[in-house]
């Protein structure tokens, strides 16, 4: 922990004991886990520590902190350092304990519910540092205050003995390791590069605060753990370029607005590109909306109408004999939206949509005012704008004839669907799962291995168009895209918005993208993925996109017969089945394609629900994953080059 910084002048409001407020205990976060932090898989492990991390970016958002250090230990422990106030240590007058020990121990008990200790704070949930308290087999606590060292430790929530001071210090902040409880958790294996790309995305949300991700665990190539430091000057501005990096920019300058209203803080980046899709990411005090909510409508009113107008009165519509709509102005518009909210108020399927009313009006005055201003102030920036929206416009009313072939009887057969969907007798989605597959060879296995109750079958020919790169009305005359709407019920698109799902309609809950064990089935799946992530997000964010994980290995010896996904497992099971260390007799043979494997093999393996191995698609991070699609599928190569070395080691690399 460095030294403190200087005192400011809203430092002087108290930070003691009586800024905790207590509402409830911690009873029940071992027994229900998921209703606190979502999920006890590797979901739910890395929200542990933005919990922790919470704390000190609230620090840092009220302007007491500068620096946060993450430190995975050798041990598979974490360690999150700040340069903040320190955790009050003085006995709590209503709890008659440290107010350590209470925000440590109490659920929902800390300064974020005292208005006056934070204006604004950033944990989504509020559950707190003493959730991950509850679901850790030992965490310990250090502060730094006043010139005093205290200390507490704790088992599975329980403090092994009372706060106590352990020296003096010339020094501030909090230090806090934990040990994610084995017994609660799937995996307890800390992802670095999900962590780092958390330090990245509050690095430019909150810009002058260093952030820095240590991993003990491994080491570069001078013996040195490795190490990442972010740093950022130009906040939003640097994250719209980092996300953009790999696209071709239609202005100069990333534009950038900042503003306040009703008390609300408003910061704006955006930039257009090259490409065909829209990437707005939205913030309420640090927390990633990616359901919207009215701070993203806000902006978007406002984008259209100030554009919009300024199109009109530049004369630059009068040859256009079709109506612009809302798409057209977020057409390759990236663009990252922050707000800071006093008292957020989330809803939605992931909890992460703002419900705050007031918030809208005042994002879409700020933007308006501010964009109206640049616009005036810019004017080839703001005619390269308005000519990319006429583009978008004219490309939409293409696409619009090109969508409504996808209902068309004349693709489809007298059922309705697709003549080559080998259909469930199962009506209830909720128990349908539909098998994208690659191939007609790879098809006719699957037919014939499913269990023709609840599994549906859709084989597709060859790679789908990779839809990053084309025009969103090549992309709806695409067949086999067009046979996927067909297959699963939707349809897309309304004059309010062409990229609207019919989500009501699905008739499969579980659509599971299997393809080859090859590069050529990881392209077709990477394809598939790109797609559903720009025209069915929707199907992600709900749980319903898996990718079957078929076997890489047969290992036989004698009548036995075993199963291996990955290398380790192959050399285990060779390792097993080898006498006095001999491996004569054993054949192993390695699968390249699902059509080497026999239906039967293809059920046991793939397909069984009882003994698969599927893997659920999810956003851990939403600016992340929208970057990485960009950069996988987009058209700069030096980029995707890099990615790929970088990765290597995690590839399925064909010999």
């Amino acid at each position: 922990m460095k030294a403190p910084l200087k005192p400011t002048e809203i430092e002087k409001i108290n930070y003691d004991a009586a800024s905790i407020q207590v509402l409830e205990g911690l009873e029940a976060v071992r027994k229900r886990p998921a209703m606190y932090i979502g999920d006890v898989s590797s979901k739910g492990l890395h929200h542990l520590v933005y919990e922790v991390l919470d704390n000190s970016i609230d620090e840092a958002m009220g302007g007491y902190c500068d620096q946060i250090d993450v430190i995975i230990n050798e041990d598979g422990s974490v360690t999150v350092v700040d340069n903040g106030r320190g955790i009050p240590v003085d006995i709590h007058e209503k709890e008659g304990r440290s107010a350590l020990e209470v925000v440590m121990t109490v659920l929902h008990a800390g300064g974020k519910f005292n208005k006056d200790t934070y204006k604004v704070s950033g944990g989504l949930h509020g559950v707190g540092v003493s959730c991950v308290n509850a679901l850790s087999s030992h965490m310990k606590v250090e502060v730094h205050r006043n010139n005093s060292i205290h200390v507490q430790e704790y088992r599975k929530g329980v403090p092994l003995y009372p706060v106590k001071e352990t020296g003096t210090t010339d020094i501030r902040g909090t230090k806090v390791t934990f040990t994610p409880d084995g017994g609660i958790f799937q995996l307890t294996d800390f992802n670095y590069e999900i962590l780092t790309n958390r330090l990245r995305e509050l690095s430019f949300l909150n810009k002058g605060v260093k952030l820095s991700l240590t991993d003990m665990r491994q080491r570069d190539e001078n013996g040195q753990p490795v190490k990442d430091v972010y740093f950022s000057e130009k906040g939003l501005v640097e994250f719209v370029e980092y996300l953009d990096d790999t696209r071709e920019k239609l202005i100069e300058n990333t534009i950038f607005m900042y503003s306040e209203k009703s008390g609300i803080p408003v910061e704006v980046a955006m930039q257009y590109n090259a490409s065909f899709t829209e990437n707005v990411q939205a913030y309420v005090n640090n927390i990633n909306t990616i359901e919207g909510g009215t701070h993203l409508a806000g902006f978007r009113r406002a984008l259209t109408r100030t554009l919009k107008n300024y199109a009109e009165k530049s004369g630059m519509l009068s040859k256009l004999k079709f109506e612009i709509n809302g798409d057209d102005f977020r057409e390759g518009l990236t663009a990252v939206i922050s707000v800071k909210v006093a008292e957020p108020q989330f809803e939605g399927q992931t909890k992460t949509k703002l419900g705050n009313s007031e918030v809208s009006g005042a994002v879409d005055q700020s933007v308006s005012e501010m964009l109206t201003n640049y616009l005036e102030e810019n004017p080839r920036d703001a005619k390269t704008i308005v000519n990319k929206v006429i583009l978008a416009a004219t490309a939409r009313h293409a696409a619009r004839k090109a969508r409504e072939l996808v209902q068309r009887k004349n693709v489809l057969t007298n059922t309705g669907l697709p003549g080559k969907l080998s259909d469930c007798s199962e009506n209830d989605p909720a128990k349908c799962e539909i098998f994208l597959v690659e191939g007609d060879s790879a098809g006719g296995t699957a037919k014939q291995g499913r269990d023709r109750r609840f599994q549906a079958i859709l084989p597709l020919r060859g790679k789908i168009l990779n839809v990053e790169k084309a025009m969103p009305h090549k992309i709806f005359d695409n067949e086999e895209i067009k046979t996927i709407f067909t297959a699963l019920g939707l349809s897309i698109g309304t004059d309010d918005d062409s990229k609207a799902l019919n989500i009501e309609k699905l008739r499969y809950h579980k659509v599971i993208i299997m393809t080859d064990a090859d590069v050529d089935g990881s392209h077709i799946a990477t394809l598939l993925l790109t797609f559903f992530f720009r025209y069915m997000r929707e199907m992600i964010e709900l749980g319903y996109i898996y990718i079957a994980t078929p076997p890489f290995y047969l290992i036989k010896k004698g009548k036995e017969e075993r199963y291996a996904w990955t290398e380790e497992e192959r050399k285990q099971i060779v390792a097993e089945l080898s006498k006095n260390g001999k491996e004569s007799g054993i054949h192993i043979q390695r699968y390249k394609g699902l059509g080497e494997m026999n239906a039967e093999q293809l059920w046991e393996t793939t397909m069984k629900p009882e003994f698969r191995k599927l893997r659920q698609v999810d956003i851990e991070n939403a600016a992340e994953a929208n970057r990485t699609f960009s950069m996988l599928m987009g058209d700069e190569v030096p980029p995707r080059r890099e990615f790929i070395e970088k990765n290597a080691k995690y590839a399925n690399i064909d010999a």
